[in-house]
């Protein structure tokens, strides 16, 4: 009987094991659904926006549209290559003054680069250190959780600025 035992626990022993590098990556792939998310509804709010709109900022220390559009891609760019570790492509600068078709070209352009960039992440080096802005080094956690942080902060920045000008941002309208 004892050694019945002993032959079951060792052919047992592996199981938690093989199960848990078989499961899913539930933070990575909670993250790209986020990141999806957050393309669609930020990409929606920069097209929502009149052209003629995207200078507008309601306060003078306040950021214009356009210039939250711009922020927001070259933030794509540098988060989305220190948590995917692989490096932006390079690109010609979009300056804030340029056409809306221009910037939203852009910011489109930064979220499929997101996706590319987020495509392999997994749970397994969630831990690791990776460059953060000012020379910091952060948990490749920290800076995803950062990240989600900033495209929602952005996101509501966004839909307020469409309603003071008379637009309803894209999650308030009804499918």
């Amino acid at each position: 009987m004892l050694i019945r035992a002993r032959l079951l626990m060792l052919v047992l022993a592996p199981l938690p094991s093989l199960v848990a590098a078989q499961a899913p990556a539930p933070v990575a792939k909670a993250f790209r659904a986020d990141a999806t998310d957050k393309a669609r509804n930020l990409i929606a709010a920069a097209e929502e926006m009149p052209a003629g709109d995207y200078g507008f900022k309601p306060t003078p220390a306040q950021m214009s549209f356009a210039q939250v559009v711009v922020h927001l891609a070259q933030g794509n760019d540098f988060l989305c290559g220190a948590i995917g570790g692989v490096k932006a492509p390079a690109r010609t600068t979009v300056a804030d003054t340029a056409s809306k078709e221009a910037l939203v070209a852009r910011l489109r352009e930064t979220f499929t680069f997101c996706d590319n960039a987020l495509a392999s992440l997994d749970d397994s080096k969630l831990g690791e250190e990776v460059p953060f802005f000012g020379g910091r080094m952060m948990t490749r956690a920290a800076v995803m959780t950062i990240t989600t942080g900033d495209w929602a902060d952005h996101y509501s920045q966004s839909a307020i600025y469409l309603r003071l000008k008379g637009h309803l941002p894209p999650t308030a309208k009804k499918p």
